[in-house]
């Protein structure tokens, strides 16, 4: 896939892929004959590896690190893991800190529904207990 076809597929602009390639996230991308990128599943799997690294809160510097380990092959392997391991603890905890704010809506929400329930059928009441108007004669 040439740059624009891939920034397509993978949902980012080519101007990012650059960036990403001169601050190393990507490895140098295989040119073609005409001298421009081609891009190829492998790099389609590792931009989806770190779109995900990146939706998941994981700093900039931190990816770097990553990708310059994983270049330096399975003798990184430890230190790639425990940099994975302490990342996903962080965003665990950043989950289990939104379902706590989530908890709270859902009860605000909640008291609200309880309120508006209550509104209706205290409206519903002082309607039942207003006295009927007159009733007019029938008329022959």
């Amino acid at each position: 896939m040439n740059i624009s076809e891939f920034a397509h597929t993978v949902g980012l602009s080519a101007d990012t892929l650059r960036y990403y390639e001169k601050i190393g996230l990507i490895d140098r991308v295989t040119r073609n004959a005409s001298g421009h990128r081609s891009y190829g599943q492998a790099d389609l799997a590792w931009l989806g590896f770190l779109i995900r690294l990146r939706e998941t809160g994981m700093p900039i510097e931190q990816m770097q690190l990553y990708a310059s380990l994983r270049r330096e092959g399975d003798a990184t392997l430890a230190q790639r893991r425990e940099l994975l391991e302490s990342h996903a603890a962080r965003v665990e905890a950043e989950v289990q800190r939104l379902q706590s704010h989530l908890g709270k809506l859902a009860d605000k929400i909640a008291l609200y529904r309880r309120m508006e329930a209550d509104r209706v059928h205290s409206a519903a009441k002082e309607h039942d207990h207003e006295p009927s108007p007159p009733r007019q004669p029938a008329s022959s």
